[in-house]
């Protein structure tokens, strides 16, 4: 598992990093803007379908059904593997057009505002990315079962470099105006797609899969698939909708020039709680709270998740205990002193990556409060990847299903309820706490679905962790406190930032060390003494 985690979380810092300079050029160039929050919205709608099947549903119910079948009859797979390709394929390719169909029919009859038809021509052109990516996706749960992740975790890069193309060429490179930049990146998007493609199906023929189409859609394999897949597109994915919900509540209750600062409600007059470029401050404060949820998160929980069917189909159940514990006291390892780190360095962050060129010190602030709010919910956020896992691994895929849908209902009358009072930072506060409502929910019924105790073994490391989560904390504060006089220049906050990671992150490592802290093994790949048992970092004795 940790080998697994280290080389995910390594291939994948690199795209995210190149992310983070993507994300730069956007503000640089378009700020908090009504523009940017039409561009942000449409090229979400496509993405999403990258987080179900990238990161969620596709891949996690595809790799235990193919790594059984690649067991047994490699052939047999292939076919597998292509009638899923195919199939991906011809229904993606039928949303598309329903989509286009539908925004036709709309622009046509309705959509009077300038900025909701900008948004709708966007998306539009966007859709077809939707389709080029789940196969992508697919390819590499192929790849990931054959133990190969270089292509399907490089495929972000390609995303990112082409963006980033497109935006210097078009704002410095020919100097176009932003309305016509945003269409020639969203252009890009469509490029994108086919360069992804064609990166994650190069290895495929060197693993024995020959690409082609096939439709046996009734083979036992496909509906174990479709079974699963099903309800995980929910249970996976709980918190994207969630984010997807808040960019669409801000987008409808943002006042603007166009739209005027009120609207009326059964005769009543009502301020709009948010203005224009609200959206855009979600994005860039979710892209940066993501970093370390897509780096470690993602990777934890894609490292754990073979272990977990492993141990789930041999029905070692003490094994599978152990591995859950681990997991899940990994998650916190990781996510508490994230959380921390975020709330020390959130505005100084924010201001050096994003305030130049149309983001001004006003958006700096305002985007800094909304990552605040994210942050508290990054603990939920890693378990929610760890324990919706756990239950397709078992087979039990509903449950994860139920509780995303009672996490995104909740969150939906929250984000209503909050945005009034706590304006953008209270969509994103909505979303944190939704993410420990599922995650508590599922650790609940998971004791009763296993018939063991799920929470035994975890206080003892759970306590170290967030003992030197507190310490680090302080020391940040302190440090940050020594700094309080300084300008506020991007020179001087990087010196904040560059001290405040490197003594808190020194400070937390070595009170881990010091503690005993078997979590360290995420870091280390070194063996962790559990008791007078060895075990390695998956949690198996030797």
């Amino acid at each position: 598992m940790v080998k697994g985690f280290r080389q995910i979380a390594f291939l994948t810092v690199i795209s995210r990093i190149l992310g983070m300079v993507r994300d730069m050029a956007f503000a640089y160039f378009f700020g908090r803007s009504d523009l940017f929050d039409a561009w942000t919205i449409a090229f979400k709608i496509p993405n999403l379908s990258r987080r179900i099947f990238g990161e969620g549903a596709a891949t996690t119910s595809f790799i235990p059904v193919y790594s059984r079948y690649l067991e047994k009859d490699p052939k047999e797979a292939n076919r597998l593997a292509n009638t899923v390709l195919t199939a991906v394929f011809l229904i993606l390719t039928a949303v598309v057009l329903l989509v286009w169909a539908g925004i036709w029919g709309y622009m046509q009859v309705g959509a009077e505002l300038e900025g909701t038809r900008r948004m709708l021509k966007l998306t539009a052109i966007m859709m077809p990315y939707m389709v080029m990516i789940c196969l992508a996706a697919v390819m590499g749960g192929i790849l990931n079962s054959h133990r190969h992740f270089a292509a399907p975790a490089l495929a972000p890069v390609v995303l990112n470099i082409f963006l980033i193309g497109a935006l210097v060429i078009s704002g410095k490179g020919l100097g176009w105006p932003k309305e016509k930049m945003v269409y020639f990146t969203a252009w890009a998007v469509v490029a994108v797609g086919i360069g992804q493609l064609l990166l994650v199906a190069a290895p495929m023929k060197r693993y024995g899969v020959q690409l082609r189409p096939a439709w046996e859609f009734r083979s036992e394999g496909v509906r174990s698939i479709l079974m699963l897949m099903g309800p995980m597109i929910l249970g996976l994915t709980a918190t994207q909708i969630n984010t997807l919900a808040d960019d669409i509540i801000a987008k409808s209750l943002s006042g603007s020039a166009e739209k005027g600062d009120s609207f009326l409600l059964f005769g009543q007059t009502i301020r709009y709680p948010v203005w224009a470029g609200t959206v855009s401050g979600l994005f860039y404060a979710q892209r940066l709270y993501q970093f370390p949820l897509g780096v470690l998160g993602v990777s934890l929980a894609t490292a754990i998740y073979p272990v977990l069917s492993r141990t789930a189909a041999r029905e070692d159940k003490t094994e599978l205990l152990e591995t859950i514990r681990r997991g899940i006291c990994g998650a916190f390892f990781i996510a508490l002193p994230a959380t921390a780190g975020m709330i020390l360095i959130g505005r100084p962050l924010v201001a050096v990556l994003f305030e130049r060129g149309a983001f001004t010190a006003a958006d700096t602030k305002a985007t800094a409060w909304i990552l605040y709010a994210y942050s508290l919910g990054l603990c939920g956020y890693f378990c929610q990847q760890i324990v919706t896992r756990v239950y397709y691994a078992i087979g039990q895929s509903k449950r994860p299903a139920m509780t995303a849908a009672a996490a995104v209902g909740v969150n939906i009358c929250l984000n209503l309820l909050l945005i009034w009072p706590l304006g953008a930072a209270g969509l994103a506060l909505s979303t944190a706490l939704c993410s420990y409502l599922q995650v508590g929910i599922l650790l609940v019924s998971l004791r009763k679905q296993l018939g063991g105790n799920v929470f035994e073994g975890w206080m003892g490391t759970l306590w170290k962790t967030i003992a030197c989560t507190i310490l680090m904390t302080l020391t940040g504060l302190l440090v940050l406190r020594l700094m309080g006089d300084w300008p506020k220049g991007t020179g001087y906050e990087l010196i904040r930032i560059g001290a405040v990671v490197g003594i808190c992150g020194g400070v937390f490592l070595v009170g881990s060390w010091l503690s005993g802290n078997e979590m360290l093994t995420l870091l280390s790949g070194r063996k962790a003494v559990l008791g007078k048992k060895t075990r390695d970092s998956c949690g198996t004795e030797e």
